[in-house]
């Protein structure tokens, strides 16, 4: 397991692959976060579910991470990568609980994120998000992500803007 230290010494944050039961816990925090904080309706934790869902049922340990990060027993956020293809991987289901923002949890998942797809082999990372989600958009621009696709959409019971985010991989 890898120990993430917070602001606080005293206190330390447990990043780690996930367990039964997560995914669960998983789904239901980006439906409620994502409810409270823009209106997203129950299609959008449809969604998660069934990106969920295809993690567990075609999980390949090799080339896939979920990353659950908690202090004391307490989820305070995840992210994947995801196999899109020999050569994709894809992150998906990035959150981070409201009261742990701004204790650099947010670009450490990021960063374990390509981390791994370089150690992997993976050539690029792609992502989507909403334009709104500024502090995650700010992370994957900071990581080195490019927006390249922009696309207006009626999602989620809500006229969202969708981007598409790609981060070209340096193998040294």
């Amino acid at each position: 397991m890898t120990m993430i230290q917070e602001k606080n010494p005293v206190e330390t944050n447990t990043l780690r692959a996930h367990q039964p039961g997560d995914m669960g816990w998983v789904i239901h925090r980006h439906a409620v976060l994502y409810h409270e904080a823009y209106g997203w309706d129950g299609s959008f934790e449809a969604m998660v579910a069934e990106i969920a869902k295809n993690f567990l049922q075609n999980f390949d340990p090799q080339k896939e991470r979920c990353w659950i990060v908690e202090r004391d027993g307490e989820i305070l956020g995840s992210i994947f990568l995801v196999k899109q293809s020999d050569t994709v991987a894809q992150l998906r289901m990035f959150y981070i609980e409201p009261k742990a923002r701004g204790m650099g949890l947010g670009n450490r998942l990021v960063q374990e994120c390509v981390q791994l797809a370089r150690q992997k082999g993976y050539q690029t990372i792609v992502l989507e998000t909403a334009n709104m989600l500024l502090p995650a958009r700010h992370l994957y621009q900071k990581a080195g992500f490019q927006l390249i696709h922009e696309e207006a959409r009626h999602s989620f019971g809500a006229d969202i803007v969708v981007e598409t985010w790609e981060l070209e991989l340096n193998h040294d």
